[in-house]
Formats: C-alpha cells, structure tokens, sequence
C-alpha cells in the first residue's frame, strides 16, 4: 500500500476525544442498522423497512433498506473498533444526511416531532470523525503501523 494513502487513511491527530465520540456513535448506528437489517431492538428487518422506504421514494426499498442498514449496522461497528474510520464515518455521515433530507427535514428541529436533531447531530460527529481519525485508541493504527510502517519511517499517531 502507499505509504502516503495510508498515512492519509489512518493517521489521526486525535486522542482520547476521539475514542469518547467513536464508540457511542458506533453503538447507536449499529443498534439502527441491526433494526433495518436483522428486525433486532423493536425494527421492521429488511422487508418492513424496505416497504416503508419504497413509500416515501427511496426505491428501491429493499436495496435501499439493505444500503441503508449495512452503512450503519457495519460502519458503526467500524467506529467502535476505530477501524477505517475515516470511510466508515463518511458513510455513516451520508447515510445520516440522507435520512435528514429524506425523513426528518420537514418535520423542524426537533426529535418530538420526528424532526431532524437526531440525524443532524449523527451526521456531525461522523464528519468531525472523518476528519479527525480514530485517535489514539483506534485499530486504524494498527493498519498503519502495518502498511506504513516497516520501512524505517516513525510513524506517529497523535496525542
């Protein structure tokens, strides 16, 4: 791998801000996901949440609820871990824009009326983990470490 990319894609500058940000997240998007994907915690699986997806316009339903479900089931256990967490974020922050814009948006702010809060503040620590990295305590530097390091290079991780 490209030593740059790799630096790129797992470097972080955060520390432990980024640990406390990461594994909430990751757990909430990863219980939204399971819903979408597997009915788990009260949700609809894949064919309840891709009927009411199709309803609104996002068709195709099922594809969509599987797109959907995967990109929080899957990118949220990336957060926890701090795992490619810089892809993994940005999906997880699309897919939180998508269902602000989709959803939420007409309904104002707040979440008692269905409102977009909730979306919104998803999709802001995703970006800001985009961003940022994983952090310190984050298997992304593991990956760098690996891909990057072993070549006489110092590889640093942030603080």
């Amino acid at each position: 791998m490209n030593t740059q990319f790799a630096q790129a894609l797992f470097r972080s500058n955060g520390g432990f801000a980024a640990l406390v940000l990461r594994v909430p997240v990751g757990l909430i998007l990863a219980a939204h996901g399971a819903q979408k994907l597997f009915g788990w915690f009260g949700g609809y699986g894949l064919e309840g949440t891709g009927q009411w997806l199709a309803s609104i316009g996002l068709g195709p339903g099922y594809l969509m609820a599987l797109l959907a479900g995967s990109a929080e089931f899957f990118g949220g256990l990336a957060l926890v871990l701090g795992l490619l967490t810089r892809p993994a974020a940005l999906v997880a922050a699309f897919t939180m824009l998508v269902a602000l814009f989709a959803v939420h948006i007409g309904n104002g702010l707040f979440m008692a009326n269905n409102g977009y809060e909730y979306a919104l503040t998803l999709a802001a620590v995703s970006l800001s983990l985009a961003i940022q990295g994983g952090g310190r305590f984050a298997l992304d530097n593991v990956l760098l470490e690996r891909f990057a390091g072993g070549r006489g290079q110092r590889i640093v991780t942030g603080h």
